[in-house]
């Protein structure tokens, strides 16, 4: 009889397979467990902004008076303002006309000569009737933790509604709030499609990226010295006001 012929070995080669069976269910196991805490990870940031949110996101309509709007940059198309960043202004010029605020922070990338988001932003606002001297540009607004903390170090503002798509506004208020800025939140809402979608996706690597900023408050790419033209616009609506 040939070795594991027969009982005995039919024995052996179930007992084989129910190691290597159950060697391959704690591989699963591990790896299942593994995925999951990493997602667990992964999203813990973005449940952070959620939470830490709370009630302060809405819409113009609900928005708390407040002395400026920051609108934060999101691409041109042709020199003018993506569908996305027009929303935006446009919900920031309705703010204005409902005086909710006095003046409007728009905040972009002008980090080099063939890219102008801010003057993009400014006129805009100007052409649908914000006046341009309560429209004060930061031109180097290169993310949204450079947008908040520039816009309280450099332009003064301590109190704000924050304009920007409802998938992002949430990171936004957040690192206003800790660049510290007393804020309330409007976010646009937009079609549920693809760029929709990537905007949401964009921001599980953001949130983390924004925890981090909230925690360490870096200073911004550029810092530079402090800017009047948010004193200088509230001053010219307090003029008009009087």
């Amino acid at each position: 009889m040939r070795f594991g012929s027969g009982i005995p070995g039919l024995l052996r080669r179930r007992a084989l397979g129910l190691v290597v069976r159950l060697r391959r269910r704690r591989t699963q196991r591990r790896i299942f467990q593994l995925v999951t805490v990493a997602c667990s990870l992964a999203l813990a940031p973005s449940a952070w902004l959620w939470i830490s949110a709370g009630d302060r996101v809405g819409t113009v309509e609900s928005a708390p008076k407040a002395p400026v709007a920051v609108v934060f940059g999101a691409g041109l198309f042709e020199g003018k303002p993506s569908p996305y960043l027009a929303h935006r202004l446009d919900a920031a010029a309705d703010l204005y006309r409902a005086q909710k605020v006095q003046a409007v922070l728009v905040t972009g990338d002008n980090g080099r000569d063939s890219y102008d988001e801010t003057d993009a932003m400014r006129q805009y606002l100007i052409e649908h009737g914000v006046p341009a001297v309560r429209v004060v540009g930061d031109y180097a607004g290169f993310d949204t933790w450079d947008s908040c903390t520039r816009a309280h170090r450099v332009f003064g503002v301590d109190r704000a509604v924050l304009v920007s798509q409802d998938f992002h506004v949430r990171r936004a208020l957040a690192l206003c709030e800790a660049a510290g800025i007393d804020a309330y939140a409007v976010g646009v809402p937009e079609l549920r499609d693809a760029t929709w979608l990537y905007g949401g996706l964009r921001e599980i690597p953001g949130a983390g990226k924004a925890v981090l900023n909230a925690w360490l408050r870096p200073d911004p790419f550029f810092l530079g010295p402090r800017e009047d033209g948010i004193p200088k616009a509230l001053a010219d609506a307090g003029a008009a006001a009087g």
